[in-house]
């Protein structure tokens, strides 16, 4: 035999256990080709047959994900390039074991203002935005990173003071069309710094200014650039607050989770217990078309009643109906301040059939629960059957706190809050903490998954950050005894939590703040006057609205603020009731 026929016969086996291997590869089952769940499934509790990995432990502050034809992850960050080396993150896996072993930061931007929400992929595209701007970037194949050159594609050019919620999340249509959501600045369409009628914050403005360019949804073109609001036309109104939206492709609709609005027992003790404050009102799952309106400022949603009640701005008690019944209803209307800050409708065939075209949710966590414990801190399901949204959801994911009941968020070891569906259909979720990255996947029996599996998730609404708490057994401040506690737990909780730390991101901690230690005149003023625009506090920006409190007497002022020097300060020196009304002058 000559070097040649040798040759062709090496040739010959070689291509013959090439071909061998590319079969019994493609022969694998879906499954098989995932990589291991870890362990513990990243901490988390999810139905049997699911797994859960870790793709990554600490890309910062991660905001929403979006994942690439190719498995790139991409993830914006809630700070816009503000010491994190850029306000995004793009993350690899080139070996195959599912953890991200390439992580870059890029991207600083004209706008570096906070509050950055929303990113996406459209005709090739990587689209993201800060709270006053939505920007893009071309995907080039192959590589990462996107093109260094961004564009402009819309501008939130109107003034604003300080609004709560700005944040630019997107959705797309197959029309050539882009939603973006314009959110409102209150509670409920109040001056909370110099509103008439008494306590600030207790009068509504009728109408309302504010939906003339906020509380809802504007209609864009998705490829025109250097756009205003006035390039759009409004699509949807009377929604307070989105942070979560998506274009479902099963019935070619809009829809929306939408953050019902907070403060009924601080602005109205007489109307709104603190029970009632921490359950109401509803967090609403909603389908949005051309000029639906939900009705805010006026109305929020009553998910115990099962209807639209008037606010308490407008004359509202808690019991009136007023003409509620005129706006639209959410498909589920879920427990108050839960947070729904992501929707993901799943269309992939990973998962078993049951989750086909359903919503995915993700709930961040309230803050302003108090003197109850906080709740959210999961990920729901809502099927989808028979061509619409059931009118029940399940707990799919859940564990992200790592503690029950959660006290103060600041004790929430994560909190969940973007989702994305991978190209093999694995299910992302993001974490707002410190930026950990879980991948859901399925390794089960497609056929057996059902009845015994949901079930066992179904216990999880015992736990209490899910379960509705017992007014009187789960009441935190029923053995308070301390001068002052009450008071802070009543005004200052919402904000600044139970132990002072606040949220990590809208509002500040008190905890050794020089802006409770240094200045006992100054602490007294804005408590009593009340803040706006941009402040820093332990060498951190905050830029949020501190409402007027002048309505607390002097005795009751000077019991809050001792509370507060002594238990976040360690300043043993009270604060009298002398010094209160020689600040004020009262």
């Amino acid at each position: 035999m000559n070097f040649y026929q040798k040759t062709k016969g090496i040739l010959k086996k070689v291509s013959i256990f090439g071909l061998l291997t590319i079969l019994i590869i493609a022969a694998r089952k879906p499954e098989d080709r995932l990589p291991a769940g870890d362990a513990d499934n990243g901490g988390l509790a999810i139905p049997d047959g699911f797994e859960t990995l870790v793709v990554a432990d600490s890309t910062g502050q991660a905001r929403h994900i979006v994942v690439n034809e190719n498995g790139d992850i991409y993830i914006k960050l809630r700070y816009f390039g503000k010491g994190q080396g850029g306000g995004t993150v793009a993350l690899r896996d080139t070996t195959g074991d599912g953890k991200a072993d390439i992580i870059k930061n890029f991207g600083t931007y004209k706008d570096q203002s906070s509050l950055a929400n929303g990113i996406t992929i459209h005709n090739g595209y990587l689209y993201y935005s800060s709270s006053l701007v939505v920007y893009r970037s071309k995907l080039i194949p192959g590589q990462l990173l996107p093109g260094e050159k961004y564009e402009t594609v819309l501008t939130d050019d109107h003034e604003h003071g300080t609004h709560w919620h700005i944040t630019k999340p997107m959705a797309f249509d197959n029309k050539g069309n882009l939603y973006v959501p314009f959110g409102a600045p209150s509670d409920a369409c109040q001056d909370m710094v110099n509103s008439p009628g008494g306590k600030p914050g207790n009068v509504g403005l009728t109408p309302c200014p504010d939906l003339e360019k906020h509380g809802g949804i504007w209609k864009f073109s998705a490829d025109k650039l250097n756009q205003t609001q006035a390039d759009g036309s409004l699509f949807a109104t009377g929604l307070r607050s989105i942070v979560g939206m998506r274009w479902n492709s099963a019935d070619q609709n809009l829809y929306a989770v939408v953050h019902g609005r907070d403060n009924l027992r601080r602005l109205f003790p007489e109307y709104f217990s603190s029970w009632q404050s921490a359950v109401l009102p509803a967090e609403e799952f909603v389908k949005v078309t051309q000029g639906t309106n939900l009705g805010w400022p006026y109305y929020f949603f009553d998910q115990m009643k099962g209807k639209k009640m008037l606010n308490p701005e407008y004359g509202g008690d808690g019991k009136k109906e007023a003409e509620g019944a005129k706006y639209q209803n959410p498909i589920i209307g879920f427990p108050g301040h839960w947070a729904p800050n992501d929707i993901m409708f799943y269309t992939g065939n990973q998962f078993p059939e049951r989750y086909k075209n359903g919503a995915f949710i993700a709930f961040h966590g309230s803050t302003n629960r108090a003197p109850y414990p906080q709740a959210g801190f999961f990920v729901c399901f809502v099927p989808w059957v028979n061509g619409k949204f059931s009118e029940k959801w399940e707990v799919f994911a859940d564990g992200f706190a790592g503690m029950d009941p959660i006290i103060n968020v600041s004790d929430a070891k994560a909190r969940p809050m973007g989702l994305a569906q991978g190209p093999d259909g694995s299910l992302y979720i993001t974490d707002s903490k410190k930026g950990k990255i879980w991948r859901v996947m399925f390794k089960g029996n497609k056929k057996s998954f059902g009845t015994a599996q949901l079930a066992a998730m179904e216990k999880h609404k015992l736990n209490g950050n899910i379960r509705t708490p017992h007014e009187i057994d789960d009441n935190l401040d029923k053995e308070t005894k301390v001068a002052g506690q009450k008071i802070y737990n009543t005004y200052c909780t919402p904000c600044h939590q139970g132990n002072g730390l606040g949220d990590g991101s809208r509002f500040p901690p008190l905890v050794n703040s020089e802006w409770v230690t240094e200045d006992k005149r100054k602490l007294i003023q804005v408590v009593a006057n009340g803040l706006e625009g941009e402040i820093k506090v332990l060498g951190k920006p905050y830029n949020d609205l501190m409402p007027k409190h002048d309505f607390i007497n002097s005795e009751e002022m000077a019991q809050l603020l001792t509370f507060v020097r002594q238990q976040f300060g360690n300043m043993p020196d009270r604060v009298s009731v002398e010094e209160v009304n020689r600040v004020l002058k009262r």
